[in-house]
């Protein structure tokens, strides 16, 4: 069974691209593939109820069809960070409930790929933040790097706390997310400073266009 969690370095770094490549890649070799994104805001409001577009991306990939509501358990119009946009709205999040939904995932699929919201220590109420989500779940992460001015940084703490967690880093990809002239130097840079394959590098590629070469991925 392949179950991942998804997470970034920070907002708008490619979770939802690369989430929606890996169903994509487990789907080519087979696999029965679900999704879970079990927090998200900035919301649209539907006649059906709250929906999130990385969470509608991740379902319409998937090949086992599961309601929206086990998919995306916490869903938010506030498009601000889930525990203020919780707050907001006087929802508590529970992460039993996030379990509870993932168990019923999990029971119907070979391979499912969470992805999380924001930065992997973003705030969900209650002192918790995603990496809880990740450990509670008891998933291999897998770390989206934004390439850009200042990654670096940010890419190294984040492992940092992601091997603190006691969980393990499968793997890292490098998402371009504006034209950098210093990027190959940035991904050269990094790999002999992470202990975990680079899973792959993706260009620079327009907000909502998806990896459609799955060959850039490993």
């Amino acid at each position: 069974m392949t179950r991942l969690f998804v997470a970034g370095t920070d907002t708008d770094v490619g979770k939802t691209r690369v989430s929606v490549a890996l169903i994509q890649l487990l789907k080519s070799s087979g696999v029965e593939v679900a999704a879970m994104k079990p927090v998200a805001s900035g919301c649209d409001i539907t006649a059906e109820g709250l929906r999130n577009d990385d969470a509608l991306q991740l379902i319409e990939q998937a090949t086992v069809a599961l309601p929206y509501e086990v998919v995306n358990p916490y869903a938010f119009k506030p498009a601000v960070a889930p525990h203020i946009a919780a707050e907001q709205v006087g929802v508590e999040i529970e992460m039993a409930v996030i379990k509870q939904q993932f168990d019923v995932i999990a029971q119907q699929a070979e391979g499912v790929i969470v992805e999380g919201a924001g930065g992997w220590l973003v705030p969900i109420g209650g002192g918790m933040t995603l990496a809880d989500v990740a450990v509670t779940l008891d998933l291999p992460v897998v770390l989206v790097i934004g390439i850009r001015l200042g990654c670096i940084n940010h890419a190294l703490l984040t492992i940092e706390s992601i091997k603190r967690s006691g969980l393990p880093l499968y793997g890292w990809v490098a998402n371009h997310t504006e034209h950098c002239a210093e990027s190959d130097a940035i991904i050269a840079t990094l790999k002999p400073m992470i202990d975990s394959p680079c899973l792959g590098v993706v260009p620079v590629l327009s907000k909502t266009e998806p990896v459609t070469d799955l060959s850039l991925l490993d």
